[in-house]
């Protein structure tokens, strides 16, 4: 069994205090300010800040955000060209805006060897992140005659202009924006790795790989110690295929006395057919993202260790893979889940929250303070929410501070209700529960309420649905490539520093 990693390695990130002789390109900031255009940084432009901003007005540039306009450097700069990234308004400008640009001023250096930037200027770890991300490259299966070409490689090495580059603060900022940048990134690769390689048992060990690298204790479960211990949900999903499922336990203890614990489940479904209750055909490729719950949880775990967060961090990622075949469950079955719950299955392509039952009762039997899981889990996310954000549903308090928290950090979660009229529509004739409604209104607030039955009384929960943002099937934004996003992981850790800092 395979167990390569298929690890994207970003450009090289480095701080400096001016512009390098070997730099290609300088990357600047461009602001709309009440009394004209700004250049960001431009103390560090070594006098050229009055020429770069002629030559960018007499092109055109207005500084609209995420907007790239390029001109040559003026003599003496150190560089051949200037990239100038919009940055908006002043009211416009937050971290997400400077790691906007940033992902988006990366693609356009496409070929290029060194670039430094002023962005940094304004925040280090988000210019960070956006380099790193808005280059990122999956191409892991592309063959030498259709892998980028030399002068579509991503650019190599990006240097962040900042005035005291030896600083400790300035240390510490590159040091948690390239760990996140990272996380990220690994996330996107898990996700963009097809269902062909990416399977529940392979998917399982390379989760074991990363988490054994960053110190975590890690626990996988196969289908015989999955059907011995009664997890019926995970079983009954993956009973479908050749492919067995398995469920991984992930542990960063890191926590001192007094500390809260949290535990994270995210949805593993490595392709999704449907199973018996099949998918239409059109489309059905974008599957392979149903696991992209799974990966966050996996990456953010890490993350947690890596960063030394001082809380105890525990991963539970259910793993299968559903398909149709004669051993597959069938609508109108009924089965047990973890903890003793019967459920009629309605729709076999209703399965995420079937796995993700099992993993939330296993997780509560640990009695964690905090309880976060995500997943790809309906298609009503993106009729209520559209693509790029996603639903947090849960305990009202912990779900709006969830929400906050990925607002702040561009990820822009919203806050779903759980209506109370719905749950008696999950009501079954034959079991306790049914795993979906008899209706299409609010499938992405039944599926939480049909969640909510499996988190024990006193957790603080939070259930993120990113069936939409987690896989971008449309061209590239800001440092959001095509195919895995990645997210959310950034959301789901910074959570976990606000529970350390804050309990």
């Amino acid at each position: 069994m395979s167990t390569q990693q298929s690890r994207t390695l970003g450009p090289e990130i480095a701080l400096a205090g001016a512009i390098g002789a070997k730099t290609d390109v300088v990357v600047v900031g461009l602001i709309k300010a009440d009394d004209g255009l700004q250049v960001v940084g431009g103390s560090l432009l070594n006098d050229h800040a009055a020429a770069v901003l002629l030559a960018l007005k007499a092109v055109g540039a207005t500084g609209r955000a995420e907007q790239i306009t390029r001109v040559p450097a003026p003599a003496g700069l150190g560089a051949t060209s200037v990239v100038a990234v919009g940055l908006g308004t002043d009211d416009e400008r937050s971290p997400d805006s400077v790691r906007r640009a940033a992902g988006v001023a990366a693609r356009s250096l496409s070929g290029t060897d060194t670039a430094t930037t002023t962005l940094s200027t304004l925040d280090i770890g988000a210019s960070a992140e956006g380099f790193y991300l808005g280059a990122y490259q999956f191409s892991e299966f592309k063959s030498a005659k259709s892998a980028p070409k030399e002068d579509a490689a991503p650019v190599r090495r990006i240097e962040l202009l900042v005035d005291s580059p030896r600083s400790s603060d300035a240390k510490s900022a590159l040091a948690r924006g390239l760990a996140i940048a990272e996380a990220v990134a690994t996330a996107r690769d898990l996700v963009n790795t097809p269902p062909s390689h990416l399977f529940p048992a392979e998917f399982a060990d390379r989760a074991k790989t990363l988490g054994t690298e960053a110190g975590l204790a890690v626990q996988i479960l196969d289908e015989k110690a999955l059907e011995k211990g009664g997890y019926g949900g995970i079983i009954g999903v993956g009973k479908g295929s050749s492919r067995p499922p398995r469920l991984v336990r992930m542990t960063y203890k890191g926590g001192k006395r007094g500390k809260p614990s949290v535990a994270l489940v995210g949805k593993g479904i490595t392709f999704d057919t449907g199973g018996i209750s099949i998918k239409p055909a059109a489309g059905m490729e974008n599957m392979t993202s149903d696991m992209a719950g799974a990966a966050a949880v996996v990456a953010t775990v890490v993350l947690a260790a890596k960063l030394k967060l001082p809380l105890d961090v525990t991963a539970w990622v259910p793993m299968a893979e559903n398909m149709p075949s004669a051993t597959a469950q069938r609508p109108g079955d009924v089965l047990t889940q973890y903890g003793g719950t019967t459920v009629e299955v309605i729709n076999t392509d209703a399965e995420g929250r079937l796995v993700l039952a099992d993993a939330m009762v296993r997780a509560c039997e640990e009695n964690p303070d905090y309880l976060i899981d995500t997943a790809t889990l309906t298609g009503a996310q993106t009729v209520a929410l559209g693509n790029r954000t996603p639903g947090v549903m849960g305990t009202e308090v912990f779900r709006d501070r969830v929400a906050v928290i990925s607002q702040t950090v561009g990820e822009d979660a919203w806050p779903m209700p759980m209506p109370k009229e719905l749950r008696a529509d999950l009501d079954s004739k034959v079991a306790d529960l049914a795993n979906v409604t008899n209706h299409r209104y609010g499938g992405m607030l039944a599926a939480a309420l049909y969640l909510k039955e499996f988190v024990a009384e006193g957790v603080q929960w939070a259930h993120i649905d990113v069936a939409g943002p987690a896989y971008n099937t449309s061209g590239p934004h800001g440092y959001t490539s095509k195919g895995g996003t990645g997210v959310p992981v950034r959301t789901m850790f910074s959570v976990l520093e606000d529970i350390a800092e804050n309990g």
